[in-house]
């Protein structure tokens, strides 16, 4: 093995923060949304939460967004265009996932500064940050403030549908809080990736060269 620095101090700063600010969120959340079911905190108290956590995330999403744009690492989340290429390489990383890695299978996808995801991940994370997250935000912020933003809720079909589209990210984003830890525990130990957040550097394999036969 050998240590690659893949992640810079600024987005592990941002991956902390924002699982801190994440949970909040969602622990904000179910008490504003499912007020029978919970009762851990007052209602205002949950909303007034709820409102500055969130205004936090976006201003911790404007870091990563603002590091990515100005950095040449952000070729880590470029969409690959040729969709046989994207459709093979994600094969293969699942059936790594699904199999592989459980009968001691090399990982298919090498780690390195600029290639830091997996096919999957890669796409996985291209919705997240570049769809899900800013049209949560979006709905949030419509929500925080009816009536400045009436005409905005009233052509989206009105605050009733800007609610569901709110709660069904929502949702998505409870059952991915689940599901993230898990694939943090695929490394070559179920540690090292958690290690590598703390300290900026993976742990990759190394390409050992193929022996030429001997004529």
């Amino acid at each position: 093995m050998k240590k690659v620095y893949v992640h810079p101090l600024p987005v592990r700063f941002w991956h902390w923060a924002n699982v801190i600010l994440f949970v909040a969120l969602v622990a904000t959340g179910v008490q504003i949304r499912y007020l029978d079911l919970f009762d851990f905190m007052p209602f205002g108290t949950a909303v007034t939460l709820h409102n500055w956590v969130g205004f936090a995330l976006i201003a911790n999403f404007c870091i990563w967004l603002l590091f990515y744009l100005f950095s040449e690492r952000n070729r880590a989340y470029h969409p690959e265009f040729n969709i046989v290429k994207l459709a093979q390489a994600s094969f293969e990383q699942a059936k790594y996932y699904g199999w592989g890695m459980f009968r001691g299978e090399h990982n298919p996808h090498r780690i390195d500064p600029y290639h830091k995801f997996n096919p999957l991940q890669r796409t996985l994370y291209q919705i997240l940050m570049l769809l899900l997250l800013p049209l949560q935000f979006a709905t949030g912020l419509l929500m925080w403030d009816i009536q400045r933003f009436q005409g905005f809720v009233d052509l989206l079909g009105g605050i009733r549908v800007v609610s569901t589209v709110h709660v069904l990210i929502f949702i998505f984003f409870i059952f991915y809080l689940f599901f993230h830890p898990y694939l943090a525990t695929l490394g070559h130990t179920p540690t090292a990736h958690i290690k590598a957040m703390l300290t900026g550097y993976e742990d990759v394999e190394e390409e050992h060269p193929v022996s030429q036969p001997v004529n």
